[in-house]
């Protein structure tokens, strides 16, 4: 196969998977996007983790609601912290406890009943976003999984936005439309309709 042939084939495999993955999350994001407005709105903050490229996405779903999605809207920063940029941290945990915990550690230390936990997981067995999730919940935060159809830890969370597709570029692709379509209602939800 050569290039052009890459480029046309994995072109054509996501425009097969975004119409299934309309069908199969529309209402899931709709509903995630309600659970960040409430978030907000209450005055309480969204944390955000994942492994990878999804610890990538995390630290940019964070800047979106920090910085802005929408550059034409002046809006207040929204508090939202991704769990995967304090190298410190990370690395002095993982080094003395193992790494299964080391996003619920952070949970632990920053979370609150009110709060929201965001976790990317393209397998949705990530062993340390399931932890998170469970100490999440032992603390009264909601909580929304970015994942896979079949992913286990869709059963854990509040919410599961889960990409019907078990090729882990597409399914990240997939994240990237979700988080930016949840900004995009947060900023539409909390600020349009004071801006007009």
């Amino acid at each position: 196969m050569n290039s052009l042939d890459i480029v046309k084939s994995r072109i054509s495999e996501l425009s097969e998977i975004l119409p299934k993955f309309e069908t199969a999350c529309a209402d899931s994001l709709a509903l995630a996007g309600s659970l960040l407005i409430d978030t907000f709105n209450s005055g309480s903050k969204v944390l955000i983790c994942g492994n990878g490229g999804s610890a990538a996405d995390s630290q940019h779903f964070a800047a979106e609601f920090v910085s802005a999605f929408s550059r034409d809207l002046n809006r207040r920063a929204l508090p939202a912290i991704a769990l995967t940029v304090d190298t410190s941290i990370l690395t002095a945990f993982s080094n003395d406890f193992g790494f299964e915990n080391v996003f619920a550690r952070q949970v632990e230390a920053y979370g609150r009943s009110g709060d929201l936990l965001i976790v990317l997981t393209t397998s949705g067995s990530s062993k340390n976003c399931l932890a998170a999730v469970r100490e999440a919940k032992i603390r009264g935060l909601k909580t929304i999984a970015l994942t896979q159809s079949s992913g286990a830890v869709g059963l854990e969370v509040d919410v599961a936005i889960g990409v019907p597709s078990s090729n882990t570029q597409h399914i990240q692709e997939c994240h990237m439309m979700a988080y930016h379509i949840l900004t995009e209602i947060v900023e539409i939800a909390l600020f349009q309709k004071r801006e007009t």
